[in-house]
């Protein structure tokens, strides 16, 4: 079985957003899947697929990520949106479910960026971190103190 995903940045998802995956087929009868996502970075998204167990290669033109018995090749086309195609032992709706699979682990993998970003120039901000807690739905809440800078 083969299905193609087109990953819409949440940003550009109007229609999507309502109803969250809407599905086609292409001239020659392939199933064509758009699913609302908010994936930009390669990078992070290599690392969110790694954190799904896939094996991943990469190169400047795409993501190869590999599961048991499924394949997903992603590619950025023009527009910058990302598209997933899908080989192996699954069907539209597991594709689906993979693709936000990989989109809720991406907000992880940003989350964690932000945080290393935050700790790294809050001295240069003139804050002291003071305090970091983890909450249930694993946001984080992060408490500074503002240092006194010598005049």
């Amino acid at each position: 079985m083969s299905v193609s995903l087109i990953l819409v940045p949440l940003a550009v998802a109007t229609v999507a957003a309502v109803r969250g995956a809407t599905a086609s087929r292409d001239e020659r009868g392939r199933v064509i899947c758009q699913v609302q996502t908010r994936m930009r970075d390669e990078t992070l998204l290599s690392a969110a697929l790694r954190e799904t167990n896939a094996v991943v290669t990469a190169d400047h033109q795409e993501i190869v990520a590999s599961w048991n018995r499924v394949q997903a090749t992603f590619q950025r086309g023009p527009d910058a949106v990302w598209s997933a195609h899908f080989t192996g032992d699954v069907d539209e709706q597991g594709a689906v479910d993979i693709v936000r699979a990989i989109d809720a682990e991406y907000g992880r993998q940003v989350q964690r960026t932000v945080l290393e970003r935050l700790r790294e120039r809050a001295p240069a901000a003139g804050l002291r971190l003071e305090s970091e807690t983890v909450v249930e739905d694993a946001s984080v809440r992060m408490v500074f103190a503002v240092e006194g800078r010598p005049s």
